[in-house]
């Protein structure tokens, strides 16, 4: 089945590389990939997989944004959520002009239960509601936390700004989730809590990972550790601790290092038996059943495909699991059921994850490309796969 249009991934691959004056060959020799999938994928008869245009973009020395198209400005403006955007960037743009005057502000303890309530919304994938509450409650926890000084109130507005980071993520504004993630570090420390400050390296590791950017984010994840040096020991600290050998072991296995991957699995396996299901802590869902996610995407990574579905058959999601780790699996198995030729598997696993994360699905760029795969793979693509292609923009 062809493509609606000229506007996809591979096309915005071969004009950023024909901009850097390079052949296919050339490109293909400068990444871990072959000169037949580049040209496939550049003609696009195969979709570009997360790691694929990470590779290309690093060689590229271009965001990887460039090449996925995020924002998907069309998309966002059709679902009312691009003029949402502006008014979180100037609430994060208030960070250092002390309390607002005219701004009457709750009592700490309904602020900080806001800045919770924001956590548990952007968990359950209501990226809407999330993005509507966020401005008012940052310009409120700021006026606050300058007001009184206190540990609390900064932690708060830190866990904010943590939401923020995660609300611009997930609709493709990268360059807003780091102002986001530099606002975080600012407010984490004003409220001396290393376990925050350690939660935004594992962030800022993953914003690298999504770049291709594998030994800068392994180092963050190292300074991560570093910092927690000066934590009390305790639930919650074994908990972010865990959640950084998580971060590496994606990154590391992206960066096909099968020994250093395990490494960080066995611990955060180690880790995860000590604390049990950790949701509770700074939102991080770790635990047991974290650690069997990240395995499987891990072999995902590592093209380990058939060894990703046998992980995926053998899980049993807990009711507990946050709605976005939920769909992000339902996603990964999708992948991993295309690479392997079960296309009506993945088409399920791809409509599994819109009934849970409508919002989510629709933005994420690895769900996309497998859409576009099986589009591709399709003689003729039934009601549901042409459905699925229409509701992204294809």
């Amino acid at each position: 089945m062809p493509r609606h249009d000229d506007d996809h991934t591979g096309t915005r691959i071969r004009e950023q590389r024909r901009l850097a004056r390079l052949t296919q060959r050339e490109l293909a020799a400068r990444i871990p990939f072959s000169y037949s999938l580049l040209n496939q994928v550049e003609c696009g008869a195969r979709p570009a997989s997360v790691d694929f245009l990470a590779a290309v973009a690093r060689a590229l020395r271009i965001d990887v944004t460039v090449l996925t198209g995020q924002p998907y400005v069309t998309e966002l403006q059709k679902d009312r959520l691009a003029e949402l955007v502006r008014p979180i960037r100037e609430a994060l743009d208030l960070y250092d002009l002390g309390p607002d005057p005219d701004l009457v502000v709750r009592p700490a303890g309904q602020l900080a239960a806001a800045a919770d309530d924001l956590c548990r919304t952007v968990r359950a994938t209501r990226l809407r509601n999330a993005a509507v509450a966020l401005p008012g409650t940052i310009a409120e926890l700021t006026t606050a936390a300058w007001q009184a000084q206190t540990t609390d109130l900064w932690q708060a507005l830190a866990s904010t700004y943590r939401t923020a980071h995660d609300v611009s993520v997930k609709l493709g504004y990268f360059d807003l989730s780091s102002v986001a993630l530099d606002r975080m570090e600012w407010a984490a420390a004003r409220a001396s809590d290393p376990l925050l400050a350690a939660v935004r390296q594992y962030m800022r590791a993953l914003n690298y990972f999504r770049e291709g950017d594998q030994s800068l984010g392994l180092r963050l994840i190292g300074s991560g550790h570093g910092i927690l040096q000066q934590a009390e020991p305790g639930r919650a600290t074994t908990a972010v601790t865990g959640q950084l050998h998580l971060g590496a072991s994606v990154i590391a296995a992206r960066a096909r290092d099968a020994d250093l991957t395990e490494t960080h699995l066995a611990e955060a396996a180690a880790l995860a038996e000590q604390t049990g299901d950790a949701a509770d802590i700074h939102w991080l869902s770790f635990g047991p059943a974290n650690v069997a996610l990240h395995r499987m995407s891990a072999a995902v990574e590592m093209r380990h495909y058939g060894q990703a579905l046998q992980q995926a058959r053998r899980m049993s999601l807990p009711a507990t699991l946050a709605t976005s780790r939920r769909a992000h699996f339902y996603v990964d198995r999708a992948r991993s059921e295309m690479e392997t030729g079960r296309t009506e598997a993945a088409l399920t696993s791809l409509v599994e994850a819109r009934r849970a994360a409508p919002e989510q699905t629709r933005y994420h760029p690895g769900a996309r490309e497998t859409i576009s795969g099986l589009v591709h793979a399709a003689r003729r693509a039934p009601e549901t796969l042409s459905g699925m292609a229409a509701w992204i923009g294809l």
